[in-house]
């Protein structure tokens, strides 16, 4: 029996890694063991319970005031611990988190094979988005396979060496999960929660999403300068923003926002209404890597509030427009997409260059190929 120790830490890496642990588990011959490390605490948990992942080991290792250094020192930890215990024939992580770069450290530490998940992705600067980028790079400097999402991805790591036979151009995992998902809320029994219930259906909806960490500051009220001149200015639409739940998020969107009309500010949602909204939405304004690639799959055109991305295919296959977070920016290309019919087709009818819904079985088949690839290898030197 292969086991595969899936480690998940937030909220998008449990939306990734759900397909791949019910593809694991549905293949003969594998066993997905789970490793909660629980940064995001509540988020995480609404996301897995909408795929009914249990975890066999959650470490909870959020703490108040918590910092980088002293949350990677008890990832690291933490999970050196699990390994040990079940010995894993692969740890698997996906993305850029501080729980993905330490979960592969703890699987390099104790010489267990590393797979990455929606690896390559680069700015080329250190500190854009900060510590994801170095996080990222540095996975990809210990992992054994590494799963790009698009053939850009892929090039990123042959330029930095990593050889060819390691690598498998997957698609993103993502699609999987949002395509199941759409499924679930465009039943008739699907039921929105609550708080999606004052959304005026009559009105254009645009869906807002900020919460990255160099967005914090200035950024931050950039972004609601413009939400507030839109609200203010056109009568036409209605901004809804699942606020984050980071203090530093929280208290100048609420100081900003707060009573302004067509402004709904609400909770943090759950995958399946998060999936719900995306679906009526009209533009989406995010920080998101995630919703990069989510949003096309729906042809919804998406405005990424950053002055970089690791995700260019979206906007050079037209789906998404970077434009940074001066306010006036932002308002412009808004309007632009609301006012002129022939930009916003010119932006909703292009495939998603994420994938199709298949990542998750490409994924399974190259870790099998990859172990059977070796096993018969090493026999072979043993009869030799």
């Amino acid at each position: 029996m292969i086991s595969i120790l899936v480690v998940i830490g937030t909220r998008p890496e449990a939306i990734k890694m759900a397909p791949i642990i019910n593809q694991i588990n549905k293949t003969d011959g594998l066993t997905a063991i789970v490793c909660l490390t629980a940064q995001q605490r509540e988020m995480v948990d609404q996301a897995l319970s909408v795929f009914d992942i249990i975890p066999d080991f959650d470490l909870d290792i959020m703490s108040t005031n918590q910092t980088l250094c002293s949350t990677s020192a008890r990832v690291i930890s933490g999970i050196e611990e699990v390994i040990l215990d079940v010995e894993p024939d692969v740890v698997l992580v996906q993305g850029d988190t501080t729980t993905a770069f330490c979960g592969a450290l703890a699987g390099f530490y104790t010489k267990t094979k590393v797979g990455h998940v929606e690896a390559g992705l680069r700015t080329g600067d250190r500190f854009s988005p900060y510590p994801e980028e170095v996080n990222r790079s540095l996975i990809s400097r210990i992992a054994d396979f590494h799963f790009a999402p698009t053939e850009s991805s892929a090039k990123n790591l042959i330029r930095e060496r990593i050889s060819e036979d390691e690598i498998l151009v997957s698609g993103n995992t993502v699609i999987d999960s949002l395509l199941l998902t759409r499924q679930l809320t465009r039943a008739k029994s699907f039921t929105p929660t609550s708080s999606l219930e004052d959304i005026d259906q009559s009105k254009k909806v645009v869906l807002v999403t900020g919460h990255r960490r160099e967005n914090i500051g200035e950024p931050v009220r950039e972004i609601c300068k413009a939400i507030k001149y839109l609200a203010n200015h056109r009568d036409d639409v209605q901004l809804v923003y699942p606020v984050h739940l980071n203090p530093n998020i929280q208290k100048p969107v609420s100081d900003e926002l707060s009573g302004v009309a067509n402004v709904l500010l609400i909770d943090p949602l759950g995958y399946q209404d998060f999936v719900w909204l995306l679906d009526q939405c009209e533009i989406v304004m995010t920080d998101s890597g995630g919703i990069q690639e989510e949003a096309p799959s729906f042809g919804k055109p998406v405005l990424v509030m950053r002055e970089t991305t690791e995700r260019p295919e979206g906007i050079e296959s037209g789906n998404a427009m970077l434009v940074g977070h001066d306010s006036s920016v932002i308002v412009s290309a808004v309007e632009q997409l609301l006012d002129s019919p022939v930009e916003y087709k010119s932006m909703t009818e292009k495939a998603n260059p994420y994938g199709n819904g298949d990542s998750s079985k490409k994924i399974v088949e190259f870790i099998i190929a990859k172990l059977q690839t070796e096993l018969k290898t090493n026999q072979l030197l043993a009869t030799a």
